[in-house]
């Protein structure tokens, strides 16, 4: 039992390092992240069963407990309920084009709009927004725009921009003083920003939608599917890791030059456990670490266990509350939304 506490101790530690290795330096190594809880739940159960037989060699993976401790931070929190009244409130949201129920064998479901307007954040983004101006009820920019009494900043990434088209927006109860775009790459992922106006201090909001992992849920139903499957999705997962990585330094430099406080928020796809989320966590905090309840599982298909939504914001700005709409299934995603106040 000892050698296998010491094995375990030491592929604990190359995996638990795997965070601190960008996936641009070391090939593969953004799949190696995917195994951290797994790991951990291997170390917890060892150090149980040593401990209760009352094994000197307990201590093994205790330390490896230990050392990876922040694991269990990001996963799971137990924060006070807090239906918080006052402060700024946000919403990211991938919306899936407003149309993911017909898409899966349903029919279009205009309560999406519905609910997006009476939530009551003042700012809200949406990733894989679509926009079409040859219908009244479908028109996304004037519905959650002007007739939500808020200012929108749409951009376009694919499309007709006088017909149909689809990309990245921002809705602000506050006004918009500057906007612009970080990135896109041509298809459904980018990056904006909004500079807004909130009692008299100037906040960007971030609206991010990175890379997709590639992940064909659907194919996952059934075991022959994952046999017949698996290689193609690791490389898929390797390319997206690689392409994400060099997003987010996109966005670290973009954020060094900005004078003022942040919200950056979206469809990450990147789970806690990697590179890219540890590089924004030096440099913003994560309001689910600060605010949330539970897992905060955000994807809702088979692989119910992801949470790759977030939201992050700079030192100055403290999360209050945080909250995982998993009750709202118009979409793939669940929506995400927190409450923030200026610290003193």
């Amino acid at each position: 039992m000892r050698f296998i506490a010491w094995l375990l101790f030491i592929a604990s530690l190359l995996i638990f390092g795997s965070v601190f290795i960008r996936p641009v330096d070391f090939p593969y190594v953004g799949l190696l992240p995917f195994f951290i809880p797994l790991f951990w739940l291997l170390n917890f159960f060892l150090f149980l069963i040593l401990f209760i037989a009352w094994k000197k060699s307990a201590w093994i993976p205790f330390i490896a407990l230990c050392i990876g401790f922040r694991f269990l931070e990001i996963s799971f929190q137990w924060h006070p309920k807090n239906d918080a009244e006052e402060g700024l409130k946000v919403l990211s949201y991938n919306i899936h084009l407003f149309d993911y129920k017909r898409r899966s064998g349903g029919k279009f479901d205009p309560n999406i709009f519905t609910w997006i307007q009476d939530h009551p954040a003042q700012i809200k983004a949406f990733q894989e927004f679509y926009q079409d101006y040859t219908s009244a009820s479908r028109n996304a920019v004037d519905l959650l725009g002007e007739k939500n009494n808020r200012e929108i900043y749409y951009e376009i990434i694919e499309g007709n921009p006088k017909r149909r088209s689809f990309g990245l927006a921002i809705t602000s109860a506050f006004p918009i003083i500057n906007q612009g775009k970080v990135f896109d790459n041509s298809r459904t992922n980018g990056a904006i920003f909004a500079d807004v106006l909130y009692e008299g201090d100037t906040i960007r909001i971030y609206n991010c939608h990175l890379e997709s992992m590639k992940i064909e849920s659907d194919k996952l139903d059934e075991l022959e599917e994952v046999k017949a499957n698996y290689r193609q999705t690791l490389k898929k997962l390797h390319e997206g890791s690689l392409n994400r990585s060099r997003q987010v330094s996109v966005i670290e430099k973009h954020i060094e030059s900005c004078p003022y406080p942040v919200i950056l928020m979206g469809d990450l796809n990147e789970i806690p456990y990697s590179n890219n989320y540890f590089r924004l966590s030096k440099i913003l905090s994560n309001a689910f670490e600060g605010a949330g309840r539970g897992f905060g599982f955000t994807y809702n298909r088979i692989l119910f266990f992801l949470r790759i939504d977030h939201i992050f914001a700079s030192e100055k700005l403290e999360p209050i509350q945080f909250e995982t709409h998993q009750e709202v299934d118009y979409s793939d995603h669940y929506p995400i939304s927190a409450t923030f106040r200026f610290k003193d």
